[in-house]
This record gives structure tokens, C-alpha cells and sequence, in this order.
């Protein structure tokens, strides 16, 4: 009896086999078997079979399924049968066979049979719940080519900066900007002239050696510091013929050790200098290195050291830097924040080798430069002005708050200009560099003033998310011409959507070559930015004796500050929705209790208020 039934139930899932076969062949299945199709693949199972589902779904594979191949090699399985009992499909016939023990079946598996999903699953390694889909799901994001933002399949223009999906930033970067501001024809200047106009020059530091230094590794992000940063500036400056065209390279060379010395340590710069050996390698998770960066780190500062020297020699007015990989983040022994050597303190230590007696670093990076803030921190020689969003040190990487004003004898040589939130723009750049920048820089008096032109600060960036516009940068270039007798040098930092970085840099570069900025940007300042100035100059104004009239010309603009104007007013109206039977009834004592310790610590916030130190 045993072996009949047995039979019977082998013939039974024999016809079964082969209508699966029949219906795998159709390419659908019968109303009456309640067949299930979905994205091609047929799933039949009869009302006989046991088959739990939920919400409609049926289990998925491995629970003792049948399999059935397909012409094209995918494999349908049908509940209610055993893995011990398998179909498969050979030259037209139906083949049957005993499975085999599970180690022994494992044992025998080769990579090809799981390619091909030959590998069965028992109860046991039932792993359905975590197993991918075998539908071929589209990717449902894309990245930026601009600005290296994701975004999702059904948006075809980039939610941060507008761009759009299929877009080529680089070819139109190199077309399109010369219809947009004019092709310059460059003209062939004899030698007499070139020897008149050699100190009026604008010279500019680029070598492709730089493009080398790129992420090996291939992150689920791309990495936003890229080669196409320089690629998009090289293409703009290219179209609009500046550069090969009004402005004069400079030949690139590698600094020497015995240079980085005075800004790095020597295990510093041994760190850097291993990477030569290693295909990639990382300093920090963001700070990447692979056998061409530490070259290209010597030939940023070497660029940068060498520009510094031709200004302080008379051989050029002016320079722009366009290197990479960025510095200010990196300090006397770390390398950080995208940043392996620190390009503008080699360069403002170049310019004292070559006679500078004071230096200004005007750092407008919306990151704060921490590492040429540690380098030039007891100096007095390096005055360092920082503008960057800070946020109350929530945002990177966390440094440069306004009370952080320099150490050893130092105090006052360290100014910070910390920004409470994002979205600032042009108007709270200038009002700040009209009323810091400009009186401290000029009671300095530097000799040299470089710019750590970190352009992440522009409108669209995705690391910034503030609002200044090559308007604005031009503008405030052309306000530190007025410094060192023109004596200016451009270090590239930060900036990370190509045609917002490109666009600032030719507006920099414009002034520079001597043209005044288009229109002036209406200074009219926000609430928050206002406040930054002010907090500011009450740190600052013991410093500098110049902030007193500053400070007391804003104070009277401003009476005080906006957000206790905001208290003041939500206590006045908190007091008057007070009932008066709490005033003068059962109750007074109770309002005594609560109500005069609130008007004595106003009275105390007004005091303190007027004596912050000094």
C-alpha cells in the first residue's frame, strides 16, 4: 500500500510537472488554476495546493517548490511540491531525478549552476527574506553632473542647482560662455611692450598634473571634490579668452621639502609623500589620496609660493592660483577637509622670504580655514580674516567662533566672522567687509593680502547653501584691491557646482585684469547678519581702535539687537494677559511671586548687555 500510494503521488506531480511545462511554454496560465503573472513570470498553483498568502502574495520560493526552466534559463517554482522531486527541461523532454543530500549537493555546486539558479534552498536555509528581487529594478536616482547632488528618477533638473539630467556641463561651459560674454582676440605684443607692461600682469598658476589627483575608490556618492572643478574654470576662462589670452602663466614647479617644513611637520609631510606608493589611501573618510596626489599637492604650493614671490618682485601686480587639491583645512600636522598642504600659508610665508613684512589672509571660504588658523595662530606677521558659516559650531568643521581672536601676544590677529545660519548672500558679505574687513585690513596695513577664494559660499552650491553671486565676489575683489598698493594673490579653496565656481572665478579674474565691478551691490543686510557684525565688533574693538566709530554708527542704526527686541515684546504681551483680580485680589501674593523676578532679570540682562568685556 505504501509503494502504491507512493506511485500514485509520483504520477499525480508527474501531470502536474508537465502542465506547468505546458503553461511555462504559453507564456501564461489557465483562469482555472488561478495562475498569478507578474512582469512576465508565471506563478501557477492549483486550489489543491497549500499555498499562505497574505494580502493576495504568495510565499516566496525555497518552501519545497517545483522548478520549471524557462527557454531563457530563469527557473518558476510552484508550491506544493518537494525539492526532492524536480522538473527540468532538456531538448523538449521532462526529466526526473532523486535530489541529493544537502551537503553533498552543495559540495557539488559550481559557480556556474548558481549563475544560472540552479542552487535549491531547503526549509532549512530558507533565506527569502532578505534575497533580492530577480526583477531588474531601474536605478530610481541620478547624480548631478554639475554639483554631484542625487535626485530622483522622476526629476529630470536638479532640485539644487536647476541642472538637467542629460546636460554636458563641461562642453557647455567651453561653447556656450563665449556667446554669453564676448570671444577676446588675443593680440601678439612686441617685446618692448612686454617689458613695460611686465608688472602690471596678471599671472595665473594652473598645471594638468593637478587632474591627476582624484577618488579611486567608487563611492556610492561621487566625490565632490573632482578634476572638473578646475576642468569647468580652465573651459570658462578659455571661452571668454582669458586665459591663454590676457593673463600670463607662470611655470609649475614642485615645492621643495625644506619649504613645507616651515608650514608642516616633518611627519606630515612623510604622510603625504607615502602616497606615492599606494593606489589609494585616506587621511580622513572625505580626505582621499591616491599615487598622483601628493605630486599635485607639491605643485599647488609650489604654484602658489612661486606667484607670491613674482608679486613681491614686481614681476607681476596680481595672480590667481587655480590649484588643487584645496589647503586651508590642512594644519602643521593634518591633512583634513579635502585639504593635503596648506597652499596660502606657504604662500604668505613665500612672500615674507621675499621681503613681505605683514601679510593679510582674507579667507571668505564658507568653511572656516582652521589649519592657516593653527599655522598663523601666536602670529603677528599673518593677520587672518575669516568669513564662514558656522552656526554655533554645529556646521564643519566646527572652528572659528568670534571669540577665537589669536594666543601668545597674538590677540587681535585672528578675526572671525561667524555666520548663525545658512543662505547668506552678497548683501551680509559687503556689509561685513565694509565694516570689519576693510577698517581692520587697512589699520593693518598688509604688504601682501591673499585670498582663500573658497567659492562654495556661491549661490547653488551643495555643500555651502549660501547665496553670493559672482556679483558679489566681484565686488568684494575689487574692494581688497584698494590693499597692499594691488599687490593681490587668488589661492583656489572650495566650490563644488562647476558653473557657479567657474562663473565666480572669471568674475575675480575680470578685476584682476583691471575691470570695475558692473553694479554695486545694495547693502542692505539681514537680521542675523547684522547681529554677527555687531558681536564682532564688540570682541574686535579692543584690538582695533578703528571699530569704535564702527560699532557706535551701527548701534545707532540699530538700536539693539533684533532677537531682544523679540523678547521684549513676547514678555510685554505675557504680562498683559494676566488677569487683574491677580493684581489686586486674593491672589496678589501669588503674582508677586511670579511676576517681580522676571522684571529684575530683565534689568540685569540690560546691564550685562553694556558690559561685555573689553
Amino acid at each position: 500500500m505504501i509503494e502504491s500510494s507512493q506511485r500514485n503521488d509520483f504520477e499525480e506531480r508527474h501531470m502536474d510537472c508537465e502542465k506547468l511545462h505546458l503553461n511555462c511554454q504559453k507564456g501564461g496560465a489557465d483562469e482555472n488554476n488561478n495562475n498569478h503573472t507578474a512582469n512576465g513570470q508565471v506563478h501557477p498553483h492549483s486550489d489543491a495546493d497549500h499555498v499562505n498568502e497574505t494580502n493576495g502574495n504568495s510565499l516566496p520560493e525555497g518552501n519545497g517548490a517545483t522548478t520549471c526552466h524557462d527557454e531563457n534559463g530563469w527557473e518558476e517554482k510552484s508550491p506544493g511540491t518537494s525539492g526532492a522531486d524536480r522538473a527540468e527541461e532538456s531538448n523538449g523532454a521532462v526529466e526526473h531525478y532523486t535530489e541529493k543530500p544537502k551537503r553533498q549537493r552543495d559540495r557539488d555546486m559550481t559557480f556556474q549552476d548558481m549563475y544560472n539558479h540552479n542552487m535549491d534552498f531547503t526549509d532549512e536555509d530558507d533565506d527569502s527574506d532578505w534575497a533580492p528581487f530577480q526583477n531588474n529594478v531601474a536605478s530610481e536616482k541620478w547624480f548631478c553632473a554639475n554639483c554631484t547632488m542625487v535626485n530622483w528618477f522622476d526629476v529630470y533638473y536638479c532640485e539644487v542647482c536647476g541642472e538637467h539630467t542629460d546636460s554636458d556641463v563641461l562642453t557647455s561651459l567651453s561653447s556656450s560662455r563665449s556667446r554669453e560674454s564676448g570671444h577676446i582676440e588675443v593680440k601678439s605684443e612686441d617685446s618692448s611692450l612686454q617689458k613695460s607692461n611686465l608688472g602690471n600682469r596678471t599671472l595665473v598658476g594652473f598645471d594638468e598634473r593637478m587632474l591627476l589627483h582624484s577618488e579611486v575608490e567608487l563611492k556610492a556618492h561621487p566625490h565632490p571634490e573632482r578634476p572638473d572643478r578646475l576642468r569647468a574654470i580652465a573651459a570658462t576662462l578659455a571661452a571668454a579668452g582669458i586665459f591663454p589670452g590676457k593673463c600670463s602663466p607662470i611655470p609649475a614647479r614642485e615645492i621643495t621639502r625644506e619649504e613645507l617644513q616651515t608650514v608642516h611637520t616633518a611627519e606630515h609631510i612623510d604622510a603625504v609623500d607615502f602616497t606615492d606608493c599606494m593606489v589609494t589611501s585616506y587621511f580622513t573618510p572625505d580626505t582621499y589620496a591616491n599615487e598622483h596626489s601628493a605630486c599635485a599637492a607639491r605643485l599647488a604650493a609650489g604654484l602658489c609660493a612661486d606667484l607670491s614671490t613674482s608679486i613681491m618682485a614686481g614681476h607681476a601686480k596680481n595672480g590667481f592660483a587655480l590649484v588643487r587639491p584645496p589647503g586651508h583645512h590642512a594644519g602643521v600636522r593634518d591633512a583634513m577637509g579635502f585639504c593635503l598642504h596648506n597652499n596660502a600659508a606657504v604662500a604668505a610665508l613665500a612672500a615674507q622670504r621675499a621681503g613681505a613684512k605683514k601679510v593679510l589672509i582674507l579667507d571668505w571660504d564658507v568653511h572656516h580655514g582652521n589649519g592657516t588658523q593653527e599655522i598663523f595662530d601666536g602670529c603677528k606677521s599673518v593677520l587672518y580674516i575669516s568669513l564662514h558659516r558656522h552656526e554655533g559650531g554645529k556646521f564643519y568643521p566646527g572652528t572659528g567662533a568670534a571669540d577665537e581672536v589669536g594666543v601668545n601676544g597674538a590677540e587681535g590677529y585672528c578675526v572671525n566672522i561667524p555666520w548663525k545660519c545658512g543662505g547668506v548672500g552678497d548683501c551680509d558679505y559687503i556689509f561685513a567687509f565694509k565694516n570689519i574687513v576693510l577698517p581692520i585690513a587697512l589699520e593693518y596695513s598688509p604688504d601682501l593680502t591673499i585670498i582663500s577664494a573658497g567659492f562654495d559660499a556661491a549661490r547653488g552650491d551643495p555643500l555651502g547653501c549660501c547665496d553670493v553671486t559672482p556679483s558679489g565676489y566681484e565686488q568684494m575683489t575689487h574692494m581688497l584691491t584698494s590693499l597692499s598698493g594691488g599687490k593681490l594673490l587668488v589661492v583656489l579653496e572650495g566650490g563644488y557646482n562647476l558653473r557657479s565656481i567657474s562663473s565666480s572665478a572669471k568674475a575675480v579674474i575680470k578685476v584682476l585684469l583691471g575691470e570695475s565691478p558692473v553694479y554695486d551691490v545694495d547693502v542692505e543686510p539681514s537680521k542675523a547678519g547684522v547681529q554677527t557684525v555687531l558681536e564682532v565688533l564688540e570682541i574686535q574693538k579692543k584690538f582695533w581702535s578703528t571699530l569704535d566709530s564702527t560699532l557706535a554708527r551701527i548701534q545707532s542704526q540699530c538700536p539693539s539687537f533684533p532677537h531682544q527686541n523679540g523678547k521684549g515684546e513676547a514678555k510685554k504681551k505675557r504680562r498683559l494677559i494676566v488677569p487683574l483680580w491677580w493684581k489686586w485680589g486674593p491672589k496678589k501674593f501669588m503674582y508677586n511671586l511670579l511676576y517681580r523676578p522676571r522684571f529684575k532679570v530683565k534689568r540685569r540682562t540690560n546691564r550685562s548687555s553694556r558690559s561685555i568685556p573689553r
